[in-house]
Formats: structure tokens, sequence, C-alpha cells
């Protein structure tokens, strides 16, 4: 068997911390090449990796039989379709669109080329984190949850390397760290069949959703939290009484080894994983939704169930695996 060729589309902090060093690292794939928007940062970048910068996405799709994209979303959905149409499988980042359009038309298209997709979720990746989700989605009966993912990008003393992130200025926390707090509490509590959102200081936005397990929950998302408030907790209470979430032990590094994984697995076995682009999709309506629900402020009835066969209830096994 040829060892799987993946290319990476991005050149931002992202990733030169997470993609690149896990994709070189990584003993089950040929890291075969790198495009940026910037041909000097892919050139440096593919430098430190020992690999091949591209001119373009296009010769890079052509040497690989998958992608992983470190861009910002509205980038990555116009590229991710252009290499699920190539036959390349996709490693995506969250959210896969912050365009509900945009976010169909590339499941669509994924669907269309019969290629296996991934959408990386670092909590929903993590050892320590997947345990926990599918234990809780096994023992079920929860009543209520609530989640606080609050990071301090934008805080006044912040030195973040995301802090001049134009579409996090303009998407705020919801569409940032939203994504992981739904991939958290959508696999335990099911889909949301209702869901409303208001607004609090800064970017700050308090999501509520009625589940179809019948449980309600509540986020509490942003990114302007001071540096003293931000952190992440997910809480849990039903029959089988209290738990949170457990705390991060490994860095994203970690997390994301996993995912590929996942993608390779899905990629040999044709089989789907639970975090395919069908649930990229899913979060991106979501998330849609709660913005509309910001303006003006009244609950409304989100958008229709995912289709047979894309249900976030599906089991995940160890690091988020189906």
């Amino acid at each position: 068997m040829t060892t799987p060729r993946i290319g990476l589309l991005g050149t931002g902090p992202w990733a030169r911390r997470v993609h690149a060093p896990a994709l070189a690292a990584h003993p089950g794939v040929e890291f075969a090449g790198i495009w940026g928007r910037r041909a000097e940062a892919a050139a440096a970048l593919a430098q430190v990796h020992r690999t091949h910068p591209y001119e373009s996405p296009d010769e890079l799709f052509g040497a690989c039989d998958a992608v992983a994209i470190a861009l910002p979303p509205s980038v990555q959905a116009a590229l991710a379709l252009r290499a699920a149409e190539a036959g390349c499988h996709l490693l995506l980042d969250k959210p896969v669109a912050t365009s509900v359009p945009e976010a169909r038309a590339l499941a669509a298209a994924a669907d269309r080329a019969g290629i296996a997709s991934v959408v990386f979720f670092t909590a929903r990746f993590g050892e320590q984190e997947g345990e926990w989700i599918a234990a809780q989605a096994a023992v079920g009966g929860w009543f209520t949850a609530h989640a606080d993912w609050l990071g301090s990008v934008f805080a006044e003393d912040s030195s973040s390397p995301y802090a001049h992130s134009p579409w996090r200025r303009e998407k705020g926390g919801l569409w940032d760290v939203g994504p992981h707090a739904l991939s958290v509490l959508l696999p335990v509590l099911g889909d949301a069949e209702a869901v409303t959102a208001t607004r609090g200081p800064a970017d700050a936005v308090l999501l509520t959703m009625r589940h179809s397990s019948g449980a309600a929950s509540s986020a509490t998302l942003g990114l302007t939290a001071p540096a003293a408030a931000s952190g992440v907790e997910v809480t849990l209470r039903g029959t089988a009484g209290i738990t949170s979430l457990p705390r991060r032990q490994d860095g994203p590094e970690a997390a994301y080894r996993h995912a590929i994984d996942a993608l390779l697995a899905a990629a040999e076995t044709g089989l789907p994983n639970a975090c395919d682009l069908h649930f990229g999709l899913r979060v991106t309506e979501i998330l849609a939704a709660a913005e509309e629900a910001l303006s003006p402020a009244v609950p409304r009835e989100s958008p229709p169930l995912m289709p047979q066969g894309a249900s976030p209830h599906g089991e995940i096994g160890r690091g988020g695996h189906q």
C-alpha cells in the first residue's frame, strides 16, 4: 500500500503551530506540500518541514490524496469545494463555513465525489474529552447542560497570535468557539430543535437550545473575556448526577493527530466519521440560526434535522473516532 499524501492549505499561526508539525510527524502520511496565499510564507514553512511549496492550490490538489486546510472559513469553503472536485479527501477546520449555502454546497460536492471528510474540533478529538463525550452519550438521561467557552483573544491585555484575525473580529466568539461547544453538546444531548441567542458584553453571546432528547442547554461564548475569567467548562446534570468535561491534558497537536487518524480510517473503510462535513454543515446551520436570533432577539426554530445517516448521535470512540 502506498502512503497517503496530504497537502496543507494555509501558513498562519494555527497552521504553523498545529497542522504542519502534526502532518510532518505523522507516521501514516506523507506531508506532500504546502500552499499559502503568501508564496514566501509557504516556502518558509515548507522548508522547515522539508516538503514542497506549491504555486497554486490546484497544483497541490493534483499531487495529493487528501488536503488539510488551515484558512479562514470564507476562504476554506471555496478551496475545499475545489479540492473535493479534484478527488481529495478533506481535513477541515471549524467552522466549515459561516454561510449555510456555502456549507451545503461543500457537503454536496463531497458526497458527489465520494471523498472522506473530517472537521477538526479540538475537544471532540482530544483523547480524554472524546472518551468523556462518548461515555455521557451512552449514559443518557441528561436534563440540562451549560458550557462556558470564553477566550481572551480580544481582551485589552491580549498577546494572542489571533488578535488580528479579521474573520474573528467580524464574527466573534459565536462562530469561533461556538463550534467547539456544539461539538460537545450535540452528541450528548441530540440535535438542536430550537435555538435562541442573546448578546452579552463585547462579543459575548448566550446561546440556548432545546435538544431532540428533551434536554435544554445553554452556552456562554466569547473571545473578549478578561484573562482571569477565560477558560472552558461544560457541566451536565441528569439522572446520573452531575459531571463535567475533563480539562485538557495535552495540547491541540495530540488532538489533531487523532483527527488525521480519523480521516485515514474514513478514507480506507468508506464509513463516514461522526465529525464529517454533514456534522460541520449542521454546526453552521445552528450558528446561523443563533446569529439570526440576535436581531431581533426572539426565539426561532432551527433548520430541519440533518439527513438520515448524518446525525450527531453517532457513537464516538477513542479520540473522537466512530
